[in-house]
């Protein structure tokens, strides 16, 4: 594969059983699944694979635990081609790990025990300057310590290079620590939780939309599953609709964007251009089962791209 742009990501990396079943279990209830999956995921991680697999030139700065999931990681990393120079074990500590449930609609429930992700800090940043002034764009997700998270978007900012952050999951922000960020990228759920305002449909995504920017942002993306995404800055907002899929399971769809839009950004494609190419391969995701592996690598991408500029 050839070298992209060069693009960092900071951030997770934890381990999915994800359990498929007709339905989820009430309280108190058990019900037999149909089926299970183990796979390597984690908000960061699944970032970067999904950077990588669309061409990009990917390193890795997180870290994992000593049980056998660390290792493990590490070589998924690397057998991607991902640099894992600054992804490192922390000791008597689990790896992050994230149990996911999916109905037969492709809905899923996610719940995320971080483990190692929580013992990234703001040093092991600075001990990665190096690596990360040469990166054309740096990655942020929310599954790691907050604080960190605002000590890269400084860095980020101090050595002007691009940062695109990912407010998840969800939580309560202070807007000023992410002011002059270059782009932020809020799902529905978290576009409300941190503007406090409702983002059910395209009208109120712009409402909040315009909170965000009133807080300094530069540019909000906001992505609306089925309803495609909503690009907002100053210069005004314009919705990018969503391509049609069979979804089969929606689980990284959104670290599919971010992973994609980074990457042809870097290329140098037009924001718009890029948003509607990362909607088609996040919505491509949706069609396989699990995370990583649902991801497209470029090639097989621009064969539905091409495609679908035809029809």
């Amino acid at each position: 594969m050839t070298k992209g742009p060069r693009i960092a990501v900071v951030g997770s990396a934890n381990v999915d059983l994800t359990t498929f079943s007709d339905h989820f279990p009430k309280p108190g209830e058990t019900i037999f699944g149909d089926k299970f999956h183990l796979g390597f995921g984690g908000k960061g991680a699944n970032q970067a694979v999904a950077a990588r697999l669309c061409g990009a030139d990917v390193f890795m700065v997180a870290r994992v635990g000593d049980d056998l999931f660390g290792p493990a990681t590490i070589k998924n990393f690397e057998k991607l081609g991902i640099d894992a120079t600054h992804v490192r074990q922390v000791s008597g500590v689990s790896s992050g790990v994230a149990p996911i449930f999916v109905e037969s609609s492709g809905q899923n429930r996610i719940i995320v025990v971080k483990g190692a992700n929580d013992a990234l800090k703001a040093a092991d940043v600075e001990a990665a300057a190096d690596m990360l002034k040469s990166a054309d764009c740096i990655v942020l997700q929310f599954e790691i310590p907050l604080e960190t998270v605002y000590h890269t978007i400084q860095f980020a900012r101090k050595n002007g290079i691009r940062c695109i952050l990912n407010p998840a999951p969800a939580q309560p922000i202070d807007l000023k620590a992410v002011a002059e960020l270059d782009y932020f990228v809020p799902n529905e759920t978290e576009a409300e939780t941190i503007s406090g305002l409702p983002a059910r449909n395209v009208d109120d995504a712009k409402r909040c939309a315009e909170k965000l920017l009133a807080a300094g942002i530069r540019r909000v993306l906001i992505t609306l599953g089925a309803n495609g995404a909503l690009l907002a800055g100053s210069d005004g907002m314009q919705h990018v609709p969503a391509f049609p899929m069979k979804s089969v399971d929606s689980t990284g769809a959104g670290d599919a964007f971010i992973g994609s839009f980074a990457t042809f950004l870097g290329e140098g494609l037009p924001e718009l251009e890029a948003a509607r190419r990362a909607n088609l391969y996040a919505g491509l995701s949706t069609t396989g089962v699990g995370t990583q592996k649902s991801f497209y690598e470029r090639a097989r991408f621009e064969g539905e791209w091409t495609r679908l500029q035809r029809t």
